[in-house]
């Protein structure tokens, strides 16, 4: 485990050693060295550059446009919920951070505190978010007051640090990372559970709909939900490559416990004083490091269509002696007629040969490759590429925008479908121990009968604890298969009361 500034500038290495040894291409196979493999794509497919301090990155530009899809799409659906936005500060009180106890003990480990500005030292240390619930809270606590101020609902784009980490990984695990995080208020649990669930929907959207990744709608075990709250739940995502799982986003129930610390009381329609429920939700820049690996292949990045910077990259393709200027007024023609159809479209006109462009693309994961030749004008027609499968389609330029748009839609639910495709083969149903640590030791996504107690997770916990990580609850899932009566428990013994996911996580 790092602490503090140990590991300042082991970041900044990887990258030199990655540009050292390698050139356009990747110099590691994504099923032979994973890590490896995925910190060549991150950084060459552009998406992130390192940075002096160990879990910083630099977001560059072909990240921030998969994450402003993904935002768009969900402004647009949390307007409809009548969720608005806010904007809280970034430091927090030392005093209301510790006010909730299981909160502040869940996160005190990853609190970065200031204690000094220039020279001299802070009478009391101010505390940077790890979350905004302790931020948040003193203010509904004066904005509540009857029962015509509620519903709350409040969300917020900003970035949160968490210090205490092992294992620097960009977009999955990381110092300071980008986030949604929204905070709402109810008069009644029963309107507050339904937020709870509405908002999760939006998240498994986000993930299956956007980034073509298959996850699993559950609920977080007692002893893996958000500190200080009441339960948790969660879409949950599986990495064949390392098998093992990742918490994709999280929408908490946090019951009454931090309106019974913070006093957020109201009048209700009796006139009689109660509190209010509250929930918190989150996804972050990790979705991006989640669709990386589980997309990405042996030439770098494959985008899905709906969160791609550029969908179509069009790419001349001058014979020795065919005529220059014709075939880049057709690649411009071609920009031109896709724009007007809502494509988005670049054209490279760069002067580099044809096969540094395919590759310096694939890199970059552009779902469609349009090559323009002299035999394509002759014909006319273009030559499509698809980055998933590199399936190559003559396409008549009377019909461009048609094929592409039906291309396109192809290559999203193709991602989508090859990836649940790859999980569901690496998901293995077990009854009893020693099934489950077979299937453990073969990396699997883990289904197992459980007996949903506390110490018997912490007893699987301890018992599985290697080098590689201990084996955690993931989720028991929203849609439980058909559990026997009588069904004992994998690792207790006892009398099972659901099904649960299991495996070691990112």
């Amino acid at each position: 485990m790092e602490k503090g500034n140990a590991n300042v500038g082991c970041d900044l290495r990887k990258q030199e050693e990655v540009m050292e040894v390698t050139g356009l291409g990747l110099s590691n196979k994504k099923d032979e060295n994973f890590g490896e493999w995925y910190s060549e794509v991150v950084l060459k497919g552009e998406l992130i550059e390192y940075h002096p301090i160990s879990g910083c990155y630099v977001l560059r530009p072909w990240t921030m446009s998969i994450w402003n899809a993904m935002k768009k799409f969900f402004d647009a659906e949390i307007e409809k919920l009548g969720i608005v936005d806010a904007k809280f500060p970034l430091f927090v009180n030392s005093d209301d951070l510790r006010r909730e106890k299981d909160h502040i003990d869940g996160f005190a480990p990853e609190v970065a505190w200031v204690t000094k500005t220039g020279k001299s030292d802070l009478e009391v240390p101010i505390a940077i978010r790890p979350t905004s619930e302790t931020v948040m809270y003193p203010y509904f606590s004066k904005w509540v007051r009857e029962h015509h101020d509620l519903p709350l609902k409040l969300n917020q784009w900003c970035n949160v640090v968490r210090w205490e980490f092992s294992n620097p990984t960009p977009f999955i695990r990381s110092r300071e990372f980008d986030w949604q995080e929204g905070h709402t208020a109810f008069a009644t649990k029963e309107e507050a559970d339904a937020d709870v669930e509405e908002i999760l929907e939006l998240y498994r959207r986000i993930y299956e709909e956007y980034l073509a990744v298959p996850v699993i709608k559950g609920k977080k075990s007692e002893l893996e939900k958000f500190s200080g709250g009441l339960y948790t739940t969660t879409v949950e995502a599986f990495i064949p490559n390392t098998g093992r799982g990742i918490q994709g986003a999280t929408s908490h129930s946090l019951g009454q416990n931090f309106a019974k610390v913070f006093n957020i009381n109201f009048q209700n329609e009796k006139g009689e004083k109660a509190m209010v429920w509250q929930n918190s939700w989150a996804f972050s820049t990790r979705t991006i490091g989640v669709m990386v690996m589980v997309h990405g292949d042996d030439k770098g990045l494959v985008l899905p269509p709906k969160v791609a910077s550029a969908q179509v990259i069009v790419v001349p393709v001058p014979y020795k002696d065919a005529d220059s200027r014709e075939i880049f007024h057709a690649c411009t023609s071609t920009v031109n007629t896709l724009k007007k159809a809502g494509i988005r479209v670049l054209a490279d006109f760069r002067d580099y040969s044809p096969g540094w462009k395919y590759s310096h693309w694939e890199m970059k994961g552009v779902p469609l490759r349009i090559e323009i030749g002299p035999k394509d004008l002759r014909n006319g027609q273009v030559r499509v590429v698809c980055r998933d499968n590199s399936a190559k389609i003559d396409v008549p330029v009377a019909n461009l925008v048609e094929q592409v748009n039906q291309l396109l839609a192809t290559i999203q639910q193709r991602l989508f479908e090859v990836a649940k495709q790859k999980r569901d083969a690496c998901t293995q149903i077990v009854t009893t121990w020693d099934e489950f640590i077979e299937a453990l030791g073969q990396r699997k996504l883990i289904l197992a009968p459980w007996c949903d107690e506390k110490e018997v997770e912490k007893v699987v916990k301890a018992r599985t604890r290697n080098e590689m990580g201990a084996c955690k609850t993931l989720c028991s899932p929203f849609e439980q298969p058909k559990l026997p009566e009588g069904t004992l428990c994998f690792a207790s013994g006892k009398i099972a009361k659901k099904w649960t996911y299991w495996g070691r996580r990112c």
